[in-house]
């Protein structure tokens, strides 16, 4: 190809232009995540550092999850489990699993529904059910929150503040709910995958090809250097730049 420098230079004003938009965008959003002071639905953090978070929300059934921890187990990797509080009692030993497996255990709710379209109370009471359910199985008081479909809004941030969570979403979607295919879920998380990033999956019956995904997957992330961390080891000892907003 044949660059034409006088033609550049003739129009070097829209380059700059292009320039300097991308570089106020830039410093707009790192500036906008310094002043903010409010809370905040947490997509990942800002580390050089080839670490990530594996994390599973649980919603309903128990077809797969056998399936998920034997593989977790046999890979050593400990991983955030965003459980509801209703599966949590009707599957009590399978939730006491993941906790002396290791496994981080998180609250995804109680009713599986848009957090973001509901009242701070509705909100409020939503949590402190799933919460009371969930401490009553497992013994432990979760402080990490993933909202239902990960829909929130700020009056739904600011109830889950006040009751002590931080509210968890991610940056990287594997979307393995669509069932897509075994190889594309790979795939679609190995080509967004970077360093502080927090990684969505499924253990639920929904999504039948996220448990024979897993041996593969966790084989394909270790081999690009990373390494797996539950969500609040990411946040204490991975963010050294802090955090990503969602």
């Amino acid at each position: 190809m044949i660059v034409n420098l006088r033609q550049i230079f003739h129009h070097r004003h829209i380059f700059y232009s292009i320039i300097g938009l991308f570089t106020i965008g830039a410093f707009y959003v790192q500036v906008s995540d310094l002043i903010s002071t409010g809370p905040m639905a947490i997509a990942g953090t800002r580390t050089d550092q080839k670490v990530v978070a594996l994390t599973f929300d649980h919603s309903w059934g128990n077809k797969f999850t056998p399936s998920i921890l034997d593989t977790l187990q046999k890979n050593n990797t400990k991983v955030t489990f965003f459980i509801m509080g209703p599966w949590a009692q009707k599957y009590p030993e399978v939730a006491k699993r993941m906790v002396a497996d290791g496994h981080e255990i998180a609250s995804h709710g109680y009713r599986h529904e848009n957090y973001g379209d509901m009242p701070a109370e509705w909100v409020r009471e939503d949590i402190q059910k799933a919460h009371n359910q969930i401490r009553e199985v497992t013994g432990i008081e979760p402080t990490l929150l993933r909202p239902p479909n990960g829909h929130y809004s700020q009056q739904s941030l600011k109830a889950t503040d006040e009751l002590g969570y931080k509210t968890i979403i991610w940056n990287v979607d594997s979307l393995d709910w669509k069932n897509p295919g075994r190889d594309v879920i790979i795939s679609r998380v190995m080509k967004r995958i970077k360093p502080g990033a927090i990684i969505l999956l499924h253990a639920s019956d929904t999504p039948v090809q996220t448990a024979d995904a897993l041996p593969l997957l966790l084989e394909r992330i270790k081999a690009e250097g990373y390494q797996i961390v539950t969500v609040s080891e990411l946040l204490s000892n991975y963010a050294e730049r802090g955090v990503q907003r969602h």
